[in-house]
């Protein structure tokens, strides 16, 4: 939103708090002594915006992007800008709060919750849907983009995490590909996350005629492994095994065994019609010799390629809600893949929707170990961890990041993984994410934090990680996390924009704007010299005299600034090399002063409702399968103040997702 517009009616908004006139009067009085000279008088029109078209605060409900801007920018203390006196807080809280009101006004005149568009499963999806669907005791195909491979610890009923857990390195490992899987099946390439989102946006999810093909292969590929039988097949004896029966029997008995699997397959009951065609499928088959379970598995393979399998959509039936389209949207969430029976039967009883029931449900399946496909693809995704993966510190300056042949980032990725499964399982409050008192470390990562150096040689495939109590604030979370100082650095040196961007997105939910595409990086030189006496904070200031770059480094750099005692691996420092002492200092939301990392987090954690909004706006997002819009901004307020009253612990905010608006919203 421009600058100018936002100015303008951030006035508008203060005069609406007036205790002395109406908020209508207040408007208009603002309008025409604080506004309408740059936005409307004498035909100009900064910004193109033309104020004396606001003719009532009733106006504004009709643009309700507008308001969500203005609410943001008044609540974060972007405006009024840096040049302006702020905002008393009672000030700002009552402005926030009207418009609020009027957004909530406005929505219920017009706005409804956006649909996500028809999409296809993405490969973490279709893995684990084809292998419930069978269930199948290996894995379909390996996944590198699972971070972590798990060694049996993970057990969410028991409500704790083990001291010690035994965990691989995918991507960096290539001996954790070794693992239990069908032979001869390969991967469709890996699907993409969205800019500021995840890998299951439905805008993102579609299927081209060349795909369809390549599914069709895939499936018979499933069929064909050598590994597809019994032993690894759960279904195989209900499914496949051939029946001592023949004739009207033997029909019977098919059409039954298709029945249950399409009801599987396709997350709802299928119409007689269908099963029947299926069925006449395996019947003409068995007519043409071929043998039984060659018949089934070639209707199998059919199923796994038909386009009620692959696509997930919310089928709208008119005047009646179909529980089927939240059994999905459910299982999809928690297990990333398709309802179980029970799920089904409650559907289909048209009483999951219920909340007691839906609460219950919610409360099996947080205690299922098929939670952790849950922790295998959000929080990677959330912090943007593919990111440590590319990470190559300079060896010259680093030499010790390499040291026995492999990166130190293969251990320092699968610490933020472990901490939120633990904030998980043990049900903790989510700001622990920001500042915790313990993490799991394995022996060389423990050395890194401790000396700089890594202590001990072990290769990249199974590590033992133990919980260890932190005796420093500065260690605790995920925002001071070595892969993410890493991750958020150059080769050389820290990079403080590209870090409090990360911050705005991953932490606030708020990603700033792309640079203009005409500044330029930051000079490791100039006029031919070292900046070798500056500062990081000095050589970036004359980002901030932009005027075009300044709005944005007002949000991004107290959030950067404030992890600059971390050096371009993650590791503490006082001073830079030139001797001169890091600046951490700064104000958060121009409310809250910080010099220190430690006073910083105390600063993040006075926000708690800020960053629990966020964060349950990225777990909505992730369920939904889209991007979020104006019209889920009240429900993502109402899950915030939900969440304090059970101390923002994670189970009961992912179940006020759940129990939310949008995410029960059924399409027209």
């Amino acid at each position: 939103m421009d600058p100018q517009r936002l100015i303008a009616v951030v006035l508008l908004v203060f005069a609406g708090t007036s205790a002395v006139c109406s908020a209508e009067s207040a408007v208009l009085q603002v309008f025409d002594s604080h506004c309408v000279k740059c936005h409307g008088r004498d035909g100009k029109t900064k910004g193109k915006v033309n104020l004396l078209n606001f003719k009532s605060t009733s106006d504004l409900t009709g643009d309700i992007d507008l308001l969500q801007d203005i609410i943001d920018v008044i609540d974060t203390g972007d405006m009024p800008p840096e040049d302006e006196p702020g905002l008393k807080p009672d000030i700002r809280e009552s402005a926030v709060a009207e418009l609020r009101g009027l957004l909530r006004l406005g929505l219920a005149k017009r706005a409804t919750f956006a649909k996500t568009p028809i999409r296809r499963m993405n490969r973490f999806q279709y893995n684990n849907a084809v292998k419930d669907l069978f269930e199948l005791k290996v894995e379909v195909f390996s996944l590198p983009e699972k971070m972590m491979r798990s060694y049996g610890y993970f057990d969410p009923a028991s409500g704790k995490m083990p001291d010690t857990v035994h965990v691989g390195s995918r991507p960096l490992g290539k001996s954790q590909m070794i693992e239990p899987r069908l032979a001869g099946v390969g991967p469709f390439p890996q699907d993409l996350r969205a800019e500021h989102g995840f890998d299951n946006r439905g805008d993102h999810l579609s299927m081209s005629p060349i795909q369809m093909e390549a599914f069709y292969k895939l499936s018979q590929s499933i069929m064909n492994s050598n590994d597809f039988t019994a032993k690894r097949c759960g279904i195989w004896g209900e499914f496949f095994a051939e029946p001592q029966t023949e004739g009207d029997e033997l029909d019977r008995l098919v059409h039954e065994r298709l029945a249950r699997f399409l009801r599987r397959a396709f997350r709802r009951p299928v119409a007689p019609e269908l099963v029947s065609r299926y069925a006449a499928n395996v019947k003409l088959q068995l007519k043409d010799g071929v043998p039984f379970e060659k018949s089934m598995k070639n209707i199998a393979s059919a199923v796994l390629c038909s386009p009620r399998f692959l696509y997930l959509y919310d089928q709208p039936v008119k005047g009646v809600r179909d529980d089927f389209n939240l059994a999905s949207r459910l299982s999809f969430f928690l297990w990333g893949s398709i309802p179980d029976d029970e799920l089904l039967e409650l559907a289909e009883n048209q009483t999951l929707h219920q909340p007691a029931v839906l609460a219950a449900q919610v409360d099996r399946m947080l205690s299922d170990k098929r939670l952790k496909r849950f922790c295998d693809s959000f929080p990677s995704q959330w912090l943007q961890l593919e990111r440590i993966i590319t990470a190559t510190p300079d060896r010259t300056l680093f030499p010790t990041f390499y040291a026995n042949a492999y990166r130190t980032s293969m251990h320092m990725m699968l610490e933020p993984l472990l901490l939120f499964e633990a904030v998980l399982i043990e049900n903790r409050p989510v700001h622990q994410l920001i500042d915790s008192d313990f993490s799991y470390r394995s022996g060389p990562l423990s050395g890194w934090y401790k000396t700089g150096k890594r202590t001990g040689g072990l290769p990249p495939t199974r590590l033992a990680y133990k919980r260890e109590a932190l005796g420093s604030r500065r260690e605790g979370g995920v925002i001071t996390n070595a892969a993410v100082m890493t991750m958020t650095s150059s080769p050389v040196r820290s990079q403080p924009i590209t870090r409090g961007a990360w911050m705005l997105t991953v932490i606030f939910n708020n990603p700033p704007e792309p640079p203009p595409a005409d500044v330029p990086p930051l000079p490791e030189q100039e006029n031919g010299r070292n900046n070798e006496s500056l500062t990081i904070r000095e050589r970036l200031a004359s980002h901030r005299d932009r005027p075009d770059c300044a709005g944005c480094h007002v949000k991004i750099d107290p959030l950067g600034f404030a992890l600059e005692n971390y050096n371009a691996v993650g590791a503490w420092r006082e001073t830079y090399g030139n001797g001169r002492k890091v600046d951490t200092s700064g104000k958060l939301f121009r409310r809250h002063e910080f010099a220190t990392i430690e006073q910083f987090k105390d600063a993040l954690l006075a926000e708690k409702p800020r960053f629990v909004k966020a964060f349950a706006g990225h777990l909505l997002s992730f369920a939904l399968g889209r991007e979020l819009a104006v019209a889920d901004s009240p429900a993502l307020e109402a899950i915030a103040v939900e969440a304090e009253k059970s101390e923002y612990r994670f189970q009961p905010l992912l179940k006020s997702i759940i129990l939310s608006e949008p995410f029960l919203h059924e399409p027209n």
